[in-house]
């Protein structure tokens, strides 16, 4: 089999806050709502993907967060605007939140938003996560079949 070229990567948060799963809606015209964690592509002046996590975190929520374990890793196919194909790459990491002011939002979500972006949470629940149409299918799935072992992750004897 050959291997595909990375030509994406981007950066989303389990973001856990007590007992519920902070996660952004997407209403976008003429299409159905969905909802998705924070985060996005890493970018050229991010010194690492943990790096671009808390900027887009801070960017999208106006959020800081502790605590970031990698917990899934998502590989699609993706072609991006020079129209070369390969993949994009989704690095997942289950983290708390530490603070939060939506005031604080900005970037081009905020600033030149294509619908709209609402923070939302949810209960970390096999239930609450069942209740929205959270993407991608692949960690809604990850999701259900791992509560305990996300929460697990944020053991004090993990080491």
């Amino acid at each position: 089999m050959t291997e595909r070229p990375v030509v994406k990567r981007t950066a989303r948060a389990v973001l856990l806050d007590g007992d519920d799963l902070i996660l952004i809606k997407r209403t976008k015209p003429g299409v159905d709502p969905y909802w998705l964690t924070p985060g996005g592509g890493v970018e050229p002046d991010d010194t690492s993907v943990v790096d671009a996590l808390h900027r887009e975190v801070d960017e999208e929520l106006g959020a800081k967060i502790t605590d970031v374990v990698p917990c899934f890793v998502d590989t699609v196919e993706h072609i991006p605007e020079n129209g070369v194909p390969g993949v994009k790459i989704q690095f997942f990491f289950v983290c708390r939140l530490e603070s939060m002011d939506p005031a604080r939002r900005h970037g081009p979500e905020v600033d030149e938003p294509e619908g709209e972006y609402e923070i939302v949470r949810v209960p970390f629940s096999r239930v609450g996560i069942a209740a929205v149409h959270l993407v991608p299918l692949s960690l809604r799935h990850y999701l259900d079949g791992n509560i305990e072992g996300i929460r697990a992750l944020h053991a004090t004897d993990l080491g």
